[in-house]
């Protein structure tokens, strides 16, 4: 193998993990935009009822301390 393609080898990992950094940042930070909005009235119906199940959660987890 010709000694100049050494350097090109040696190059290689770095400047591919650095690409893949860049492509992963770019389209994580198009992707948080989007995740970021909340529009629909089904998305608030289900976040009202997941916090309604944390509060139940919280309030089990209380009651159990409690009696210990």
């Amino acid at each position: 193998m010709p000694q100049s393609l050494y350097p090109l080898l040696l190059l290689a990992c770095p400047i591919g993990m650095g690409l893949m950094m860049w492509f992963m940042t770019r389209g994580g930070l198009h992707t948080s935009r989007r995740s970021g909005s909340i529009d629909s009235p089904a998305t608030h119906s289900e976040l009202d009822e997941l916090r309604k199940e944390v509060a139940e959660l919280r309030a089990a987890q209380k009651d159990t301390r409690e009696t210990l």
